[in-house]
């Protein structure tokens, strides 16, 4: 029974002062619209995890006194590290990666806008919601399904903590994978609302700044088009 409130303790010493930093200033696991990026979150609390684990894995080695016949043993508990642990990182990262290629190119070519936040502190609903700030039902399934895996893993570290890292059911592996593939061609089929970023007048000429508008973008001045050059 000590070691998993060991572990336990351990996963709280390292979630703890992390959320509570992430809370005071989010900005590491913001996109570049300031809302909170979802690939970002749930990369970072896999990497959590993951070091959580291998720390627990080496202090319970170290003060058991099994020694080096404890990390060697065949299977031992280092074993899923490579065939389990590393490809489950590969959903989330590659999400993440493709998520910020897919927004930098749109930035770049003037087809999406991000405007500054205007409050430093951002709710954890933005984790499931669209630029529009609704639910957004791809981004909803990626993160729940994601925080069932993360619940599966930490219960079954902790119920055989001596046993190493978790071995994971073939089926729970659809549960990070696909749904990361599902919020990447979301990224890729999603047309982004167009965003008003900044507005000047000078002289007889209104000047409206921001993306997303198509080459048929108008304006209209009380319901009346008015000339528009972009």
């Amino acid at each position: 029974m000590t070691a998993p409130l060991l572990a336990l303790a351990l996963l709280l010493s390292l979630a703890g002062p992390l959320a509570w930093r992430l809370r005071r200033s989010p900005a590491f696991i913001t996109g570049r619209d300031g809302r909170l990026s979802t690939s970002t979150a749930l990369a970072l609390a896999w990497t959590v995890i993951l070091v959580w684990l291998l720390l627990t894995v080496l202090a319970h080695g170290l003060t058991t006194g099994a020694g080096t016949d404890y990390f060697n043993a065949d299977p031992g508990p280092l074993s899923p590290l490579a065939t389990v642990y590393l490809p489950l990182l590969g959903g989330p990262y590659t999400a993440l990666i493709g998520a910020k290629a897919v927004v930098g190119i749109r930035l770049e070519h003037g087809t999406l806008a991000k405007p500054a936040p205007a409050s430093p502190h951002r709710p954890l609903r933005e984790l499931i919601a669209n630029d529009s700030g609704r639910t957004d039902l791809v981004d909803l399934q990626y993160v729940a399904l994601n925080a069932v895996t993360m619940l599966y893993v930490v219960l079954s570290f902790l119920s055989d903590v001596h046993g190493g890292l978790p071995d994971l059911p073939s089926q729970l592996w659809a549960l990070t994978g696909a749904p990361a593939g599902a919020y990447l061609l979301n990224k890729l089929a999603t047309r982004p609302n167009p965003v008003i970023t900044a507005a000047s007048l000078t002289h007889d000429t209104l000047t409206v700044r921001g993306g997303g508008f198509t080459p048929d973008a108008r304006l209209e001045l009380n319901g009346t088009p008015v000339p528009t050059t972009a």
